[in-house]
Formats: C-alpha cells, sequence, structure tokens
C-alpha cells in the first residue's frame, strides 16, 4: 500500500505564500501525470494544477500566474508554490499520484493539508 502525505499548509493573510508538498512511501509517480486538487466547504473538488511525466505543467485559470506545481521523481514528491493567495484558495488540497487526461485522479491520495486565506 501506498502512502501518500501532503504538508505545508496553514493560515496566512491574503498576498501570502505557501508551499505544499507531496510525498509517497514509494515510487508511484514514474510515467504519470500527477498534481493538486482541493476542495473548499459545501463545494466539489477541483482540480488545481497537474504536471507530466515531460514536467508540463497545466493550471485551472483561477491560479494562472500565481501558483508554480513542480515534482521531483527521485523523492517521489509533488510541490505547489502558491503565491499572491486570496480568500478564495481556501479549501484542503489533496495531490493524487496520476491523472488522467480527462482530469480524472485515479492514483492514490493523501488526506489532504488545510489551506486557509484571510482577508
Amino acid at each position: 500500500q501506498v502512502q501518500v502525505v501532503e504538508s505545508g499548509g496553514g493560515l496566512v493573510q491574503a498576498g501570502g505564500s505557501l508551499r505544499l508538498s507531496c510525498v509517497a512511501s514509494r515510487s508511484t509517480f514514474t510515467g504519470n501525470t500527477i498534481g493538486w486538487y482541493r476542495q473548499a466547504p459545501g463545494k466539489q473538488r477541483e482540480l488545481v494544477a497537474t504536471i507530466s511525466s515531460g514536467f508540463d505543467p497545466n493550471y485551472a485559470e483561477s491560479v494562472k500566474g500565481r501558483f508554480t506545481i513542480s515534482r521531483d521523481n527521485a523523492r517521489n514528491a509533488v510541490y505547489l508554490q502558491m503565491n499572491s493567495l486570496k480568500p478564495e484558495d481556501t479549501a484542503v488540497y489533496y495531490c493524487n499520484t496520476n491523472i488522467l487526461r480527462n482530469g480524472l485522479g485515479v492514483g492514490y491520495w493523501g488526506q489532504g493539508t488545510q489551506v486557509t486565506v484571510s482577508s
């Protein structure tokens, strides 16, 4: 069983930054598109950013220019640098180790990390 652990969330003021990390217990990223989702209270989980096995990133329109995704296959890790945070970025953030072209996460999920942005 692969364990996936997200970390780096917290409480930050609007305009601030956070860096999220997601680490898997063993190699499960190779060849996969991986990425981050978020779920705000009362809302559906949404795809925030993905990065392909060729290191090509894609972002939701709402975070373009503010968030940067990166991956380190040697460390079984994916990161999300979040700058210029807004209150609407408040959510639980989850990573997934295998995301299909249609945005469906079919890999392993972590428990999530809470991001709260105060106005």
